[in-house]
């Protein structure tokens, strides 16, 4: 899987409607992505990509399956950016992990409450 693979999936995953979304928000023109099918991304391109997406760019780049998720101990947990994947290694209750009825609930709730972009 290429590097503009991942980056397609790992985005639809986080809610992203388009990689032209995910590349503003990353400061990249809208179509900067788009050309990582074909040109190789600079370091600090692909580290904004990654920083957005909460993953490492070791992960972006193949090196890795594991996302290694950024997220910073004193930072909260942005739960529109949890995917189902990675629920269980990312938030409990209680210690308990939140059983696939909950995570429903949490993210029917969360839909209601647009997201800001």
């Amino acid at each position: 899987m290429t590097t503009f693979d991942r980056i397609k999936n790992i985005s639809k995953k986080k809610g992203y409607s388009s990689l032209r979304v995910l590349s503003e928000t990353a400061g990249l023109g809208p179509n900067a992505i788009y050309q990582w099918r074909d040109k190789t991304p600079r370091t600090d391109n692909l580290q904004a990509v990654a920083d957005v997406l909460g993953v490492s760019v070791d992960y972006l780049l193949g090196n890795t399956d594991d996302m290694h998720s950024i997220q910073k101990d004193d930072e909260p947990i942005d739960l529109y950016t949890v995917t189902d994947d990675e629920r269980d290694r990312m938030i409990s209750a209680n210690g308990q992990p939140i059983s696939d009825e909950d995570w429903a609930i949490i993210k029917a709730v969360l839909a209601r409450y647009p997201k800001r972009d």
